[in-house]
């Protein structure tokens, strides 16, 4: 089979002068990962690759990048899911650390865990060879700004200009060439977020799933109505039902909408490899490798 991914960097209202940077950012991203699946890779490492790449570029609020809680801390969730084994690995609220993905993959294939929190999290990583690092490293621009007045004064001078504002969830989805899918997904959060805040990016069927008999997705947007409506399972569930991959993320949207009043984005990969992405906020960044039709891009969608 050929494969396929598709990868997301965040559906809110990204501003004009951010666009170039998100298109470019996601379509590094997918490259890099179609080009390991066309090396044999499996779906999992082509996943993480992406998420890692994404995690890396300081344009998206996940790893390096990342937003300040109402502490002034940085509290990260991620997820990855395999669809051969339905096995999941995620870390929420965790500090310190620069690729989050990284430690849920560990924990999915190391344990038989599915989820750490916190200074559990942090010490299941240190004591599996991860590096931490300050709170600075994770921090760019206006955050490390905010992060060192907040030092001096105690205060976060943003705090009510970002307070609630959407960023940049990313994530992945991916069929490789023995058609095994699976996904991640990972951020910093929302900006301002009470300390101990997880949303639904590691939550299996909210931020992400995967399953090889009907498709793997991947979720941003507002968290606590995604959760409440499980948007990844939903949108996977319609291609079991016999929906198109597009249709399927249409549907996962209007639940969220309907049901719930939310705002988000959705990529999918179905089984046969074909791509598809929706969303109703006013942006949403993207790029995609469909291999069983050849076709590839990257773009903000309005």
């Amino acid at each position: 089979m050929r494969p396929s991914i598709i990868v997301h960097g965040g559906a809110w209202d990204i501003p004009e002068d951010l666009v170039e940077a998100h298109i470019e950012g996601c379509r590094g991203a997918a490259t890099r990962g179609n080009e390991l699946l066309l090396t044999g890779a499996s779906a999992v490492e082509a996943v993480e690759c992406a998420v890692v790449m994404m995690e890396d570029d300081p344009v998206f609020d996940a790893g390096r990048g990342s937003v300040l809680n109402q502490a002034g801390q940085v509290e990260m969730d991620a997820i990855i899911m395999n669809g051969a084994s339905l096995r999941s690995g995620a870390v929420a609220a965790l500090r310190h650390i620069r690729n989050p993905v990284k430690v849920a993959r560990t924990l999915m294939e190391h344990t038989q865990f599915s989820m750490l929190a916190g200074d559990g999290a942090l010490k299941f990583a240190l004591a599996h060879g991860f590096t931490e690092c300050s709170e600075e490293d994770l921090l760019v621009g206006r955050e490390l700004e905010d992060y060192r007045t907040f030092l001096r004064t105690g205060t976060l001078r943003t705090r009510e200009l970002f307070c609630g504002q959407p960023r940049d969830t990313v994530g992945a989805c991916a069929m490789d060439k023995d058609g095994h899918l699976a996904c991640a997904t990972s951020t910093g959060g929302t900006r301002r977020k009470i300390a101990g805040r997880v949303g639904d990016a590691p939550i299996v069927g909210a931020g992400a799933y995967a399953d090889d008999n009907m498709g793997a997705a991947s979720s941003t947007g507002w968290g606590e109505k995604i959760m409440a409506v499980l948007m990844a399972k939903t949108a996977v569930d319609l291609l079991g039902g016999g929906e198109d991959v597009f249709a399927a993320c249409e549907g996962g949207i209007d639940t969220l909408a309907r049901r719930v009043d939310g705002f988000g984005g959705i990529i999918m990969v179905d089984k046969r490899g074909a791509v598809g992405y929706h969303h109703n906020t006013p942006r949403m960044a993207f790029a995609y490798f469909e291999g069983p039709t050849g076709k590839h891009g990257a773009a903000i969608r309005r």
